[in-house]
């Protein structure tokens, strides 16, 4: 099972460094630690770092053109667009890949 997110341009690849950091980066970072500690191959691509990856992907690519940014982020499972324009929640996306939600997620490290 693969999962790979296409991110917003922003300063590091998770999103989480500069004086305030976006609570919902915080929970997506948590859910990939916590997914890649259950198994699942999770990837991401940042805008800014990475916009090859985006045009390199047909689909990802395809919805920037019609939508512009406000795609962003673009959740892919298995090779399907599972969400646009916000991040999924953990749960939905265990639900989605058969698995149960880690009832104590990894710690998130802020560097």
């Amino acid at each position: 099972m693969k999962i790979e997110i296409y991110d917003p341009a922003m300063c590091c690849s998770s999103g989480m460094c500069g004086p305030s950091i976006d609570p919902v980066l915080v929970k997506m970072n948590e859910a990939v630690l916590a997914l890649k500690k259950q198994g699942i191959e999770v990837t991401r691509f940042n805008l800014a770092q990475q916009p090859k990856e985006f045009m390199a992907n047909k689909t990802v690519a395809d919805l920037l053109h019609k939508n512009g940014k406000k795609a962003l982020p673009v959740t892919i499972i298995n090779g399907e667009v599972f969400k646009t324009g916000e991040y999924p929640l953990y749960e939905d996306l265990c639900n989605i890949l058969g698995i149960e939600p880690l009832k104590k997620k990894p710690l998130t490290v802020i560097s």
